[in-house]
């Protein structure tokens, strides 16, 4: 298929299901909402297609780990999510503000108080002249959302909550990697935003670090109730939320659910749930790992039974199981 047919048909299905919305056929609801998310790139007269028709809700006060290989879409994602790039079709919508249709002037409004980010480069979130005081009292300055005293006192309640208030009066250089990114997640929820993208938070720091910037996340999830959204490779962040998401080929993929439960003897264990996402014309994508594993390849044979449908790879009979 051709990069024009590739957009045309993306686009397409894109209006299509915007149509379907109009006429107030299944809805998606959520603070953070995509709908057959589009986003390709244009460079040289080659089309990438990095997201392909992405479907994604998050209720608020949510903490949720997106993982997904490089590549996967997964990064492009959180940059329109977060006001930084521009979908291409489809449906991005974030505490009731549409990312399609939005002006320069609203989208640096968006940025600055509907939602906070953090990069993966320490280097990228503070300003290297000021304090860490002084970095999260800017945005505040910048938004005129609080001013002066009031400002200070803000600054320090979020450094102290995140633990790092004995850094208010250091400049980056003289701070640890773990300690700069915990005063960035200070820095972006410093105008109460909605939610908080993180962008690999904890990829350029030892185990002991990343620990203690995922406390100061769930702390702010926590206390404030701000909707956190993490891109991750690192397993000691994705397997400590409650809900992890995989995206594979621009799409959502996968979904593990984490919850604890409690035996007869009321003992508590922590129990995971892998589940398939299913979209609305009844597409699914098995995992890689279950496709590898039993050789699935082309096309396969499916039985309905009475509670589940049988998947067998398409050289098999099928059995009476």
């Amino acid at each position: 298929m051709s990069g024009e047919t590739t957009l045309a048909a993306l686009q397409q299905r894109a209006a299509e299901r915007a149509a379907a919305r109009s006429r107030g056929a299944d809805q998606p609801s959520g603070l953070v909402v995509c709908d057959e998310l589009v986003r390709i790139f244009k460079t040289e007269g080659v089309e990438v297609v990095a997201l392909q028709g992405l479907d994604l809700v998050i209720e608020r006060g949510e903490l949720v780990a997106i993982v997904g290989a490089s590549g996967s879409g997964k990064s492009t994602l959180l940059n329109i999510l977060s006001g930084l790039d521009e979908p291409t079709a489809g449906v991005a919508r974030v505490a009731g503000h549409d990312l399609l249709r939005m002006s320069r002037r609203r989208r640096l409004h968006y940025r600055r108080h509907a939602v906070g980010f953090v990069w993966q480069q320490t280097s990228r979130n503070l300003l290297p002249y000021l304090t860490a005081l002084e970095n999260v009292v800017l945005p505040m300055r910048l938004a005129r959302t609080r001013r002066g005293a009031a400002a200070q006192r803000r600054a320090m309640e979020l450094l102290d909550m995140v633990g790092v208030g004995y850094c208010a009066d250091r400049r980056p250089a003289q701070l640890s990697g773990g300690e700069q990114q915990r005063v960035a997640v200070a820095v972006a929820v410093a105008n109460d935003p909605a939610v908080l993208f993180a962008d690999e938070p904890t990829g350029e720091l030892d185990e002991a670090s990343s620990a203690e910037v995922f406390t100061a996340l769930q702390t702010i999830n926590a206390k404030l109730g701000v909707t956190i959204v993490v891109v991750t490779h690192d397993p000691a962040v994705s397997e400590k939320v409650n809900r992890t998401i995989a995206i594979q080929d621009g799409r959502t993929a996968t979904e593990v659910r984490r919850f604890t439960q409690v035996g007869a003897d009321g003992a508590e264990t922590r129990v995971a749930e892998e589940y398939t996402l299913l979209d609305r014309a009844g597409r699914l994508q098995l995992p890689a790992s279950y496709v590898a594993s039993l050789r699935l390849r082309d096309r396969v044979r499916l039985r309905l039974r009475s509670d589940h449908i049988q998947v067998r790879r398409g050289d098999q009979e099928p059995t009476d199981e």
